[in-house]
């Protein structure tokens, strides 16, 4: 539904595992090099554990992408199969007939035939997904079959993968002797916060999305925490949030987006926690030390001034708590890109107006940074002075009228975005577009996001969403492919 609005190709947060989208941040591409070495040079059982979404399916499914074409494979989905069902099972995955419904003899024929597939140069890998759902009888069976061996190999090696359950069955007494067969332990941890911002990222890139940063901090951070840092979560909220967005023509994920995806799936919504004390902490240390610095500026500057009075006789010191001088509050300026990106405007208002007799003059606060008119889209944020290049300029200056006056209804491609751009970076891009386009549908916009600047290069003018898509399909490939996509131009207001 908004693929063609973010300029995706595919739907990048399917819960589905699709090995096109395997993430190896969080440690997952290392689990998986040692969880494909310990299969296939270890003797021993296999046990790979993590939470509920946490991406243990896709790596069972990866780990089978990636064996080598003399390994055969073995994957059991079902785990509830009983100790003779699963028997049956590998039987016909093993291609071996047994003449009479007995376990012994078919243990023993399955047997035979790893023997013949070992001497052949083959090898059997089994993989069990959610093994923690295994009746204790079918453990105890995959431990059997664990047994096969010749006098110097194991016939068969085995991967288990299973919830933190998995653990505490083994840990029982009576498992003692499959637990002991477990030579390699791997966890499967939640992503940490920064981690999600890369998975976030990875996805979009790997769906197609070729605009810049699609997910504001601020979302990306409340994402985080409602997730616990769990993948399959951390699809199911993203993909509802770039549903809001879209829902609202707009082209930045915010945390508004993402607390209604929260809402939707009815997961619990993020408070303030004990991760956030010590931030919390550590900006009350730092107000607390300004306000201690400026008070005691104060103080020193009173006694200096009321010492002369109390040696002349004048009368007492006025009171035993002396006077402060007012302290000013410097206005925080946003955000940025770099100082060689961003022009600021400071104030050049005179010392003496914000002083205070008998004090030393107070610096000047800081004033917030400030855009001229002909450079601000509509709806910017924080303000900020953006410097474009002299081709970027002049197919802005005409940008902020046209969206003023264009019905919101209308669309137009957009070419390209680009946050905290340098100068050339535009000019550069408009200079290589293709002859074939028409420069005087071309058109930029400039707005402050708070904490870079955004830079965009649009292009057409449509009534309709058909007229645009078919403008779409006639742009060269490269800009096709470099995730050109549709927009409306209520999104610029």
């Amino acid at each position: 539904m908004y693929l063609e609005h973010f300029g995706l190709q595919q739907a990048p947060f399917r819960i589905t595992p699709n090995t096109g989208f395997f993430f190896t941040g969080g440690r997952r591409g290392p689990t998986l090099e040692a969880l494909e070495f310990a299969v296939l040079h270890d003797e021993g059982i296999v046990k790979i554990s993590g939470e509920v979404g946490s991406g243990k399916t896709m790596l069972c499914r990866m780990m089978l992408s990636r064996l080598p074409e003399q390994v055969d494979a073995i994957y059991l989905s079902n785990p509830t199969l009983g100790p003779d069902d699963l028997l049956r099972l590998f039987a016909e995955e093993l291609g071996v007939s047994v003449p009479a419904d007995n376990a012994g003899v078919r243990l023993l024929e399955i047997q035979k035939e790893l023997i013949a597939r070992y001497a052949s140069g083959r090898r059997v890998v089994t993989l069990v997904d959610e093994a923690h759902a295994m009746p204790a009888a079918s453990l105890e069976q995959v431990r059997l079959l664990s047994n096969l061996e010749t006098a110097n190999h194991k016939l068969l090696q085995i991967a288990l993968f299973g919830q933190p359950e998995l653990d505490e069955i083994l840990a029982r007494k009576s498992m003692r002797q499959l637990r002991d067969r477990v030579t390699q332990h791997f966890r499967l941890a939640p992503l940490a916060d920064d981690e999600v911002e890369g998975y976030l990222e990875f996805r979009l890139r790997t769906a197609g999305y070729r605009g810049p940063r699609l997910f504001a901090p601020a979302a990306v951070r409340l994402l985080a925490r409602a997730s616990e840092g769990l993948s399959r979560r951390v699809n199911v909220i993203a993909d509802k949030a770039l549903l809001s967005a879209y829902s609202r023509g707009e082209h930045l994920v915010t945390r508004k987006h993402v607390r209604e995806a929260i809402r939707d799936c009815e997961y619990p919504m993020p408070q303030r926690g004990r991760r956030d004390v010590p931030v919390l902490l550590a900006v009350a240390a730092a107000l607390a030390l300004a306000i201690y610095l400026l008070a005691a500026r104060g103080l020193l500057h009173v006694a200096a001034d009321e010492a002369p009075a109390a040696e002349a006789g004048v009368g007492p010191v006025a009171s035993p708590v002396p006077r402060t001088a007012p302290m000013v509050a410097p206005t925080a300026s946003p955000a940025l890109p770099s100082a060689g990106d961003i022009e600021t405007t400071r104030s050049t208002a005179p010392l003496a107006e914000t002083a205070t007799p008998g004090a030393p003059p107070a610096l000047p606060a800081p004033e917030s940074p400030t855009v001229p008119a002909e450079l601000l889209d509509r709806g910017s944020g924080p303000l900020a002075k953006i410097t474009l290049g002299p081709v970027a300029a002049s197919l802005q200056a005409g940008t902020p009228e046209w969206v003023a006056n264009t019905p919101e209804a209308h669309w137009f491609i957009q070419l390209r975005t680009v946050d905290g751009p340098r100068p050339s970076d535009i000019d550069a891009f408009v200079e290589s577009l293709s002859a074939s386009l028409d420069r005087r549908h071309l058109r930029v916009y400039v707005r402050d996001l708070g904490w870079a600047a955004r830079v965009g290069v649009i292009y057409g003018d449509f009534a309709s969403r058909d007229d645009a898509g078919s403008a779409l399909r006639e742009l060269p490939t490269e800009l096709r492919n470099s995730g050109a996509y549709l927009r409306q131009v209520r999104g610029l207001r």
